[in-house]
């Protein structure tokens, strides 16, 4: 059964977005299989191994400000590699971050290691329909937005190398998902010291995270938090992921405690 945020966050996500995009999201959002999967992740993410969510709540945060940074970029004039090598436009972009977004991470309900490729796995079948429906004509299509659907989804961690902007996005988007809602149930639930928990509290500590358009670049990243574990969150987390990002030359990042000096980081 959905959550009242989460049926909040769907009813949001369908009726902002048109065209290819909006057909993307209302299959993802309405497949019975990817909500079942989305939802053991997070039983195995939670209860099994004692980490933050990585459910159906996380992954549609993540689809969200992936859209959100795409939009800021392309209002700034920024070419994404589909439109840049002509082989698509921005809305075909979209389409691929949103759905690697989206998918990211139910590998999850397999286990931690290597589950971006479980990732794929399970979902490339939900992946090749969603293409035949979004390009039913077009083969070409289907292939190249699938690899980057499947270059989204591997890069995600900031372990492998990437090299498209669209892959990159999912890359920043996932690392932005830090706010104290994340570690939420994990708190909750807590019965004592566990491996782990300094990702729990130290995401507790994040009160908000800004994705706006930029002042001396295209996008800026502020994250404003409680206390200083929240520094973790960026510096091991964050800033990691931003450094394996193609998008990192796009972005301002910015950090601190609520009350005091921001710290620029890039």
């Amino acid at each position: 059964m959905r959550s009242h945020k989460q049926i909040a966050m769907d009813e949001r996500l369908s009726a902002k977005y048109v065209g290819k995009l909006k057909t993307a999201a209302d299959f993802l959002l309405s497949d019975p299989e990817i909500k079942i999967l989305q939802d053991y992740a997070n039983t195995v993410s939670i209860t099994r191994l004692n980490y933050n969510d990585h459910g159906p709540v996380h992954m549609r945060k993540v689809a969200s400000n992936a859209v959100k940074i795409m939009d800021i970029l392309d209002k700034a004039g920024i070419k994404f590699n589909l439109e840049e090598e002509e082989l698509g436009n921005i809305e075909d972009s979209k389409v691929a971050v949103f759905t690697a977004s989206f998918l990211h991470d139910i590998g999850m309900s397999i286990g931690r290691d290597g589950h971006e490729r479980m990732t794929i796995t399970l979902t490339q079948e939900k992946i090749d329909g969603l293409m035949k429906l979004i390009y039913p004509d077009d083969l070409k299509m289907q292939l190249i937005i699938k690899s980057l659907v499947f270059e989204g989804i591997i890069g995600h961690m900031g372990t492998q190398k990437i090299h498209s902007l669209e892959a990159g996005v999912v890359l920043v988007a996932d690392g932005c998902d830090m706010e104290g809602g994340r570690s939420r149930i994990p708190l909750i639930m807590e019965s004592g010291s566990k491996v782990g928990d300094i990702h729990k509290y130290s995401s507790a500590a994040i009160k908000k995270v800004y994705i706006e358009k930029g002042k001396d670049l295209p996008l800026r990243i502020q994250v404003e938090m409680s206390e200083s574990a929240g520094f973790f969150q960026i510096e091991e987390v964050l800033m990691k992921k931003i450094g394996m990002s193609p998008v990192k030359k796009y972005i301002e990042l910015y950090g601190g405690v609520i009350g005091q000096d921001l710290k620029r980081y890039l």
